[in-house]
């Protein structure tokens, strides 16, 4: 059987993705909006996606569709129950940002504690060149050395952040799952963890189990002064609720580089006023996307996708179930 594949987002990375050594038929599209993934795929046996949404009705009106091979990790817009039914696998990518996510994490996480942008700003503004010493103190600084920082989430990426936690002195403390009532070895309650974590940084899948795991009695709860960091997915936290503990002053900031609906439209952490908040960064879905990260993420996607033709899946969502 020669495959007939399609590459529905060849413009979300920026690499060269090798089609696969056998022999196929091969379509790309730089960008495909929602309402042509149905046309687009009607004769394709292999689609490869970034995030686009492949639901159940969506799929079953797919029916030569044998592979979705995923050029990202998160697989929340795919319908896993529908591919299973059918036999479809779908294969995404791991691993290939083991360092360029964690970096970013520490990017925001520096740049939140040493007051980067508001004294960056204050210069720009002419507040150095007035000072009548040779520096000023308009923004307390905070050494990440000694402060606890908690993880919800400890796949791969986790790991990479606690890793460089350590090297800068940091405690590191590993969160139980939401609700959970054993705990694993190295674990704490979650609540425990959103009491006592000076900064909290998430690393889950976007799951119904873990939209919204940080909410308003979430923030509430977090100690005066903490820092959120999400750079997994925007859902993992409702957005209204972090803008109003922004406002409120109650924690101590947050670096963002995901919100629930991208490229967003109508977000509360798109309003003028959070924007503009010194303790606030918000950077768009490019954590992921050093070149030498994307480079491995395109050929993981091809590795993936030759796998499959030779009969042996790898990376198979379908295994988990």
């Amino acid at each position: 059987m020669q495959h007939h594949i399609v590459y529905l987002e060849s413009g979300a990375v920026i690499a060269n993705l090798r089609p696969p050594r056998q022999a196929h038929h091969w379509t790309a599209h730089e960008a495909t909006p929602q309402d042509q993934v149905e046309t687009r795929l009607q004769d394709a046996t292999i689609a490869i996606i970034n995030k686009v949404k492949l639901d159940a009705d969506l799929i079953a009106r797919l029916p030569r569709l044998r592979m979705i091979a995923i050029a990202a990790t998160g697989y929340n817009n795919v319908d896993l129950d529908a591919c299973r039914a059918r036999g479809i696998v779908v294969s995404n990518v791991r691993g290939y940002a083991r360092e360029t996510v964690p970096e970013h994490v520490f990017a925001l996480l520096l740049a939140l504690a040493r007051q980067i942008g508001p004294y960056h700003r204050s210069v720009a503004a002419g507040r150095w060149q007035e000072s009548t010493q040779f520096c000023y103190f308009d923004y307390p600084i905070r050494d990440l050395a000694g402060m606890r920082l908690g993880l919800l989430g400890g796949g791969v990426l986790g790991q990479g952040v606690a890793r460089l936690a350590e090297a800068f002195g940091m405690q590191v403390i590993q969160g139980e799952r939401k609700g959970a009532t054993d705990l694993r070895p190295g674990h704490v309650p979650f609540e425990t963890l959103i009491r006592e974590a000076d900064v909290i940084s998430l690393h889950c899948p976007l799951t119904e189990a873990t939209r919204h795991l940080i909410g308003a009695p979430e923030l509430a709860a977090m100690k005066p002064g903490a820092l959120l960091i999400n750079t997994a997915r925007g859902g993992l936290v409702d957005e209204q609720a972090l803008a109003d503990a922004l406002r409120a002053g109650h924690i101590g900031g947050a670096g963002f580089d995901v919100l629930t609906e991208e490229p967003p439209r109508d977000n509360p952490l798109l309003a003028p006023d959070i924007l503009a908040l010194g303790n606030f960064i918000l950077t768009p879905h490019v954590a992921w996307s050093s070149g030498k990260a994307m480079q491995a993420l395109a050929d993981q996607v091809t590795q993936n996708i030759e796998a499959f033709i030779d009969g042996q899946p790898r990376n198979n969502l379908n295994d988990m179930a």
